[in-house]
């Protein structure tokens, strides 16, 4: 319990000297709240209801905030409620921080710092967290690369998170916030609490990756390879020159190098037929299909299908596989799992237990790539 402490008071200590510079980021932007419970847990906050209410909230404090009729209401212990169309909970010390609960049948609880906006849209509510944009990354490379990895792999996963958002800076800036918090734009659960990752990003702070144009890369990444990358041009048709085929070795002896699944030939030939197949159905060997290297499409005969609607069909890992026939079945055997393209985690995480460095780890998956400050960039977007 001490050493819990004590690590939590130096990951806030360690922040105190990051740039201010701030992000608006959506939270549970998967689910669909109806009711939540803000809870301060460091400093104090003023609610602000903006039609003529606001009160301060100390530490331990509560505000349950619920829909009502199409706007908010919102309760505090042993005062009166309040019906408003928004609320602002804002931080006062300049090191507040607060937790989150949103109920339901499965409640979730997360922690965050600065400040929290919410309001009402159509059946939901959001709730959006205006927060030091280092403390945000933090947050990300937890959620996004897991613990008790080396800090070389940190630092790299931080670089990463920290591209992509100034490159998604006005991802959903008609939303009145910059990114979500789930995969469709980062992953993002909160503070990290963990003093490894926090040191990797305060040792990085403010670098991002650059094309030779000077421009933000994208930075992409993936679960696992299986061995090698892919071009960008063979999974979204669009060639980048820094995300080019990478023959990966670090990565095949991981959880995720490998997977396989069987599927009914009935079944395959119903999910071909829907996308125009008119071969024969007589010879299973006419199914088969063989990867040694990364292709986009999976052929039998004249036909042709993108392997990558083939794993959106079947909930694939990877498009990484090959086709073997197995009696009245099919064997799908696979490598890796993600889209392939960019930088491969569990291959990036083997290099830095290997002794490579963040930088090392970066010039191997994104080719002739800029390791800087994100004041050198150009184009970047206007928040």
């Amino acid at each position: 319990m001490i050493r819990k402490i004590i690590l939590t008071i130096f990951s806030l200590t360690l922040f105190t000297v990051i740039s201010s510079a701030q992000v608006r980021v959506r939270l549970f932007a998967n689910l669909s709240p109806e009711s939540a419970v803000f809870t301060v847990t460091t400093g104090e906050y003023e609610f602000d209801s903006y039609n003529g209410v606001s009160l301060v909230i100390n530490k331990d404090q509560s505000a349950i905030i619920t829909r009502y009729n199409g706007k908010l209401a919102v309760k505090f212990r042993a005062t009166k409620g309040y019906i408003c169309d928004s609320l602002s909970l804002t931080g006062k010390t300049g090191d507040d921080f607060f937790s989150l609960r949103i109920n339901g049948l499965s409640p979730v609880r997360r922690y965050y710092s600065g400040d929290l906006f919410c309001f009402p849209d159509m059946a939901t509510m959001l709730f959006i967290n205006s927060c030091d944009i280092e403390r945000y990354i933090s947050g990300v490379v937890k959620t996004e690369g897991g613990t008790g990895k080396s800090t070389e792999y940190f630092k790299t996963q931080a670089i990463i998170a920290r591209t992509y958002l100034y490159k998604n800076l006005d991802k959903h800036i008609s939303d009145r916030f910059n990114v979500c918090d789930n995969t469709h734009c980062q992953a993002y659960n909160g503070l990290s609490y963990d003093s490894l990752i926090e040191r990797a990003v305060l040792e990085t702070r403010g670098l991002v990756i650059l094309d030779k144009d000077s421009s933000l890369i994208i930075s992409a990444f993936h679960s696992n390879c299986g061995g090698e990358t892919s071009s960008s041009e063979d999974v979204w048709l669009r060639e980048l020159p820094y995300l080019k085929k990478v023959i990966d070795p670090y990565c095949l002896t991981s959880r995720n190098a490998t997977w396989s699944k069987v599927i009914s030939i009935h079944d395959w030939l119903i999910m071909l037929e829907k996308s125009g197949y008119k071969g024969r159905k007589d010879d299973p060997s006419l199914l088969s299909f063989y990867q040694k290297t990364r292709v986009p499409d999976y052929i039998t005969g004249t036909f042709i299908m993108p392997l990558s609607d083939i794993r959106a069909n079947l909930n694939l890992r990877s498009t990484f596989f090959s086709v073997i026939p197995r009696g009245d079945s099919l064997l799908l055997k696979g490598k890796g799992y993600g889209h392939g393209v960019g930088l491969c985690q569990e291959g990036a995480m083997a290099m830095a237990e290997k002794g490579f460095s963040y930088k090392q780890i970066i010039d191997f998956y994104y080719k002739g790539v800029i390791i800087t400050d994100i004041k050198n960039a150009v184009n970047l977007p206007q928040d």
